[in-house]
């Protein structure tokens, strides 16, 4: 049997029907959880047979995982895109934080599996989960060696610092439903953090 974009009749290319098969899932880990989704739920909400989602992956907690990595590669390019948009290091702050922002408020599923899983028993779900923060972290350090000549722990620890209080803040301010604007909810955070890392450590070599 081969299939269309929504079941049956044109076979699709592999990279496209592993896009919708992940996209099917997300809405089935949503609304359901982990536990209470089935692979049947799945392969019915993409519109394919089970043997279809059983070539692409072999088990639910495969196809978790994929999904989980997709939206950890998703987080970190955000935050790696923000942080080489501009040279202006109070704008690479309020960027970093604002990925952070979109990226709870863009997909609360996403957001969930990636920071609330339930699966952290798992060692590859727990590895992944990691990432989230290791890579993020990664990148802010390297600018701030670059910018602030601290030496990697100095600025790794700076990096945890940002990294942890844009996750609290999105997640907190997402909870709360406050009648706090999403820009207003960066703009705050942001400068919490600037104040913190661009007046104790300028920028070096300025001309």
């Amino acid at each position: 049997m081969t299939e269309t974009a929504h079941g049956k009749g044109v076979r699709l290319p592999r990279t496209e029907r592993r896009a919708q098969l992940l996209d099917a899932a997300q809405q089935v880990f949503a609304a359901n959880g982990y536990h209470s989704a089935a692979m049947d739920d799945i392969a019915e909400q993409a519109g394919v047979s089970k043997p279809v989602l059983y070539q692409h992956f072999p088990g639910k907690l495969d196809l978790y995982i994929a999904l989980l990595e997709s939206h950890v590669d998703t987080l970190v390019r955000a935050v790696e895109e923000a942080l080489g948009s501009t040279t202006d290091n109070k704008q690479r702050v309020h960027n970093a934080v604002g990925a952070f922002f979109d990226f709870v408020n863009g997909d609360v599923g996403a957001f969930r599996m990636v920071f609330e899983s339930d699966l952290r028993g798992e060692p590859d779900v727990q590895r992944a989960v990691d990432r989230a923060t290791t890579a993020t972290v990664d990148a802010i350090a390297k600018t701030i060696m670059s910018d602030a000549g601290l030496d990697a722990e100095r600025a790794r620890l700076l990096a945890v610092g940002l990294v942890g209080m844009s996750q609290v803040s999105a997640r907190y301010w997402l909870d709360q439903d406050a009648d706090v604007s999403r820009d207003d909810a960066v703009r705050l955070t942001a400068t919490l953090a600037w104040r913190g890392i661009g007046a104790g450590f300028p920028l070096q070599n300025q001309q």
